[in-house]
């Protein structure tokens, strides 16, 4: 089949490359020029393991190619997904749809035959309502019907969660559509994925319910965390003891600075908003919100603890400014809260992230950034472990010490065993253990 994609950010340049590594021939398209040429160069805007190679080959083999201008890709296409930012609307918090409603317009006036129109981007209930105003009033003629299928990728595993979902979530009830819809996800058959057809606006909520709910659960075992602290109590052996009932289940239950990220921050700020204009107000969602927006704040703190509450003239080092690990998404990212709260009670910065120094560089100024993890522990009172790279797993910790003014070890990702710093010599702080 022959696709368009809208959008060559983080879902629609992976979901371009993967349709297009199950055959179908795509087009991704973007308004933004200097990031079409990098990609007909072979350069990928964003980081995403194994995306390189898997959009080198597609490319080659004549499936996957680059647009500015999208209105061949438009007019030949069995689907036209779109695949636009959603970021929060400064001042109150709803989803910004003018990008979203921008390509409506686009595809409006250059859709011949039949064409389905999905929405890939997170949008908020309704929305696939207006699109499907925009294009009718465009184009009274036009054979069109419009789908909400949204996207369940985790950065760092997008190209997997791609190629072997949970599920393939469609909203829409036009039988012409369903069928196009199955064919362009025809070949997840042979693992079996359930898809799941539903009703436009279900399908919108669905994707905001689920992370909304994700959400919920890394600020939920937070919150045990510092009970775990106050009461000493273990907060690993409480997530694996509450993660093995099967109801509950065991992921998104790993302790930390609290969640950031494309995703989470934004999606469960518009359902709030979503929820308030509708009436029925999330209260649960709300206070999550409230939540996490505080314990991001609240981890310069521990740092400070650390350093018996005095951070004037100290030096920290920072491993990890990203969201998670595998990404250089600095997306709401637990770091824009730390770092600024540590400058401002008067101490140095120095971090180190294997990937996302280049965007951290841009949001964070004043800190110093550094080649490799050991350089950024040099001559540092303490070193702060924010993001949980692989690298930063296995550390020589004999080498650490030395490097250090003093062993003082903040572990916001609870890395390594709290005994075994203390027999090295450490003074080592984490979370939710005694």
């Amino acid at each position: 089949m022959r696709v368009a994609m809208i959008g060559t950010g983080y879902v629609g340049l992976v979901s371009g490359a993967c349709f297009a590594d199950f055959g179908h021939v795509v087009t991704c398209v973007d308004k933004d020029a200097s990031k079409i040429e990098r990609l007909e160069k072979g350069e990928i805007p964003i980081f995403e393991p194994g995306l390189e190679d898997l959009v080198a080959s597609n490319v080659r083999g004549g499936r996957l190619s680059f647009a500015l201008d999208g209105a061949e890709a438009i007019r030949a296409a069995d689907a036209v997904f779109i695949a636009v930012g959603t970021p929060s609307r400064r001042g109150d918090g709803h989803a910004d749809l003018s990008y979203v409603y921008a390509a409506a317009e686009e595809i409006a006036g250059l859709i011949e035959g039949f064409t389905v129109v999905v929405t890939k981007s997170t949008v908020p209930v309704g929305t696939g309502d207006e699109i499907e105003r925009i294009i009718r009033e465009r184009r009274p003629d036009a054979e069109f019907a419009v789908v909400s299928n949204p996207e369940f990728l985790r950065e760092g595993a997008a190209i997997e969660d791609f190629k072997r979902p949970d599920r393939v979530v469609v909203g829409t009830d036009d039988a012409r559509a369903q069928q196009v819809m199955r064919e362009l996800y025809r070949p997840l058959n042979l693992n079996e994925t359930p898809i799941l057809f539903t009703g436009r606006r279900t399908s919108e909520l669905i994707k905001y319910a689920a992370n909304a709910f994700l959400a919920m659960k890394i600020t939920f075992i937070n919150e045990m965390a510092d009970l775990c602290e106050a009461v000493g109590a273990d907060v690993q052996q409480v997530a694996r003891g509450i993660g093995l009932d099967n109801r509950i289940g065991s992921k998104f239950l790993h302790a930390g600075p609290g969640y950031g990220g494309s995703c989470f921050p934004k999606d469960t700020l518009a359902l709030v908003r979503t929820a308030v204009d509708a009436g029925t107000p999330v209260r649960l969602i709300e206070t999550t919100v409230e939540v996490n927006d505080a314990r991001k704040k609240a981890m310069a703190g521990r740092v400070s603890s650390a350093l018996d509450g005095d951070l004037k003239g100290r030096t920290v080092a920072l491993l990890g400014v990203t969201f998670k690990p595998n990404t250089d998404d600095m997306r709401d990212a637990p770091s824009l809260d730390v770092v600024p709260a540590l400058l401002a009670a008067g101490a140095t910065v120095q971090a180190y992230d294997p990937e996302g120094m280049h965007e951290a560089a841009k949001l964070l100024d004043g800190v110093v950034f550094r080649d490799g993890p050991y350089d950024a522990v040099e001559g540092a009172d303490v070193v702060v472990i924010l993001t949980e790279w692989d690298q930063f797993r296995a550390l020589d910790l004999d080498r650490i010490k030395l490097l250090l003014k003093q062993p003082v070890m903040v572990d916001l990702r609870n890395v390594y065993r709290p005994d075994d710093m203390r027999a090295r010599g450490f003074r080592y702080t984490s979370i939710g253990r005694a």
